[in-house]
């Protein structure tokens, strides 16, 4: 277990596992870097991995504010500079994945290669009401529905039928788990204020967009749009509900290192 001070004097945790060149795992707007755990198991021989909690998130300080993806950009860069790590692959799932479209544009001597997942350029009409819908429950302070929601869009109908007891859990902790809430509310926000999408074409680091045909959080079509713009980039489509970092950990895994480990060496 590591954490840095950053330059705000947030408190930053993070994990580091395995040997190898370093990989910087970014998670969504969960905020915790536990979520990469299935995925990390099948590749700490191979890499040195790096996974980050966000501030307002995981075990992480919860600041008032204020939370946009830049600063979050800034964290983890700041997480590499305490790891002596001058440049890194950058994966990013979700939210993990608009940190990683900004580090790759405004910083990019610091990412190797970057992977995009689960994620968008910038809002649209469909994310926009589906964000605002979420806010509304946090606002409402309605923790318990914010989460069961999460869930529905989520994960894949198989996966919650196996696993209907560990949701139901987790929606009972959800008001320990999101406070405080207004926290939790800022960090929707930081997402419908984020929009890159006039800039990827920018992005010059080889490039490996995945996306899941059904996704209901992130639809593919946001995947196929990065995939697109980005000069170079390659699309990888897997299944299994948008958390399939997690619901297919082990074929993660192996896109990731198939795709990361064409730069090594």
């Amino acid at each position: 277990m590591s954490e840095i001070v950053a330059s705000d004097d947030c408190r930053i945790h993070y994990e580091v596992a395995g040997a190898g060149e370093p990989v910087v795992l970014i998670p969504g707007l969960g905020g915790d870097g536990r979520f990469w755990e299935p995925v990390a198991a099948h590749l700490a021989d191979r890499f040195r991995l790096i996974m980050v909690d966000h501030r307002g998130a995981g075990r992480s300080d919860r600041p008032p504010g204020p939370y946009t993806i830049a600063r979050i950009a800034a964290d983890v860069l700041e997480i590499m500079d305490a790891e002596g790590c001058e440049s890194a692959h950058l994966v990013g799932h979700s939210t993990g994945g608009t940190v990683v479209q900004t580090i790759a544009l405004d910083a990019p001597l610091r990412a190797r290669r970057i992977v995009i997942s689960g994620s968008w350029p910038g809002p649209d009409a469909r994310f926009r009401a589906l964000f605002r819908a979420r806010l509304a429950l946090l606002e409402a302070e309605q923790a318990e529905i914010y989460q069961a929601f999460t869930h529905v869009l989520g994960y894949d109908a198989d996966w919650i039928d196996a696993h209907e007891a560990e949701l139901e859990a987790a929606v009972a902790r959800a008001p320990q788990g999101l406070a405080p809430l207004d926290v939790a509310a800022a960090r929707i926000r930081m997402l419908l204020e984020f929009d890159r999408s006039a800039d990827i074409a920018g992005i010059r680091a080889p490039t490996l967009v995945i996306g899941a045909r059904d996704d209901e959080m992130t639809l593919f079509r946001q995947s196929e749009l990065l995939a697109a713009a980005i000069p170079g980039a390659r699309l990888a489509e897997l299944s299994g509900g948008h958390f399939y970092p997690r619901t297919r950990a082990s074929q993660m895994a192996a896109l990731l290192a198939g795709f990361l480990g064409e730069g090594c060496g």
